[in-house]
């Protein structure tokens, strides 16, 4: 019980060493704030969003905070291994980024498949 404490204890000070320190961590926090608000808003509105709906918003939301964190971690680890510039290092540096990219945009596709036909039937009643 004692180890699994302390893993969790590590895993709890790595995610708020990344609000703290990450920018791009505390914006993508902002905007699952907003979603989650727009979520409600459908609610209070008559628009139901689904347990099924919400656990993909859920699971969109998830990907990029994983895929962002990994990519900081990745960055961290490149930097203190190897501080001067390397192209290779840089082309590393940006595949984790468009990794991170890549799971933004996916997110950003899932929000607008499940919000833009809530919204629609709104705009039209």
């Amino acid at each position: 019980m004692l180890k699994f404490y302390k893993s969790f204890r590590y895993a709890l000070n790595g995610l708020i060493t990344l609000i703290k320190t990450e920018r791009n961590f505390r914006i993508m926090a902002v905007v699952c704030v907003i979603v989650n608000l727009c979520g409600f808003g459908l609610d209070a509105l008559g628009e139901h969003l689904n347990r099924y709906e919400w656990a993909i918003i859920w699971g969109a939301m998830g990907l990029v905070f994983v895929s962002e964190g990994l990519n900081t971690a990745l960055e961290t680890t490149i930097d203190v291994l190897h501080p001067e510039i390397h192209p290779m290092i840089g082309r590393a540096k940006d595949m984790a980024a468009g990794a991170t990219l890549s799971a933004s945009i996916v997110a950003i596709i899932v929000g607008l498949y499940i919000f833009a036909p809530h919204v629609m039937s709104i705009l039209q009643n």
